[in-house]
């Protein structure tokens, strides 16, 4: 005895679709998710704010200046029950940055409020020289 299988049509688009997502399912856990920000200058530092709701940051959160790049990493889990359903979210975040020609990478703060991460790094004082002429010299006359 054979069983036929009905499909319904209105499903064999989605199924198109997750043939052309699944080899890169694949590399989501390696490639985390992409943290939203915003980047400016104000008072001769370069302030970075992220927003990163849901964390302790005391337990989920690192932040990291080396090799002139600021690297923000962030875990995030959370689990809902109620009587009739559960729910949970999870996944790691991050995202680097280069930093501006004369970061002070041994002057940087960071600060956790209301789900949004402030990362504030000084910027040296660059003196701009003067140009300097040089004098071009003809060569075989």
């Amino acid at each position: 005895m054979s069983i036929t299988l009905r499909r319904d049509p209105k499903t064999v688009i989605p199924e198109i679709v997750d043939w052309f997502e699944e080899p890169f399912l694949n590399l989501r856990p390696l490639l985390g998710q992409a943290i939203r920000l915003e980047d400016y200058t104000e008072d001769g530092r370069y302030v970075v704010r992220a927003e990163i709701p849901g964390i302790d940051p005391d337990k989920d959160l690192e932040v990291s200046v080396t090799a002139g790049y600021l690297t923000i990493r962030a875990a995030r889990e959370s689990r809902v029950e109620t009587a009739h359903r559960s729910e949970f979210r999870y996944g790691t975040f991050s995202r680097t940055l280069e930093l501006p020609s004369g970061a002070d990478t041994g002057d940087v703060t960071a600060q956790y409020a209301d789900g949004i991460l402030t990362v504030k790094v000084a910027l040296k004082s660059q003196e701009t020289e003067a140009p300097k002429t040089v004098k071009v010299t003809t060569v075989g006359k």
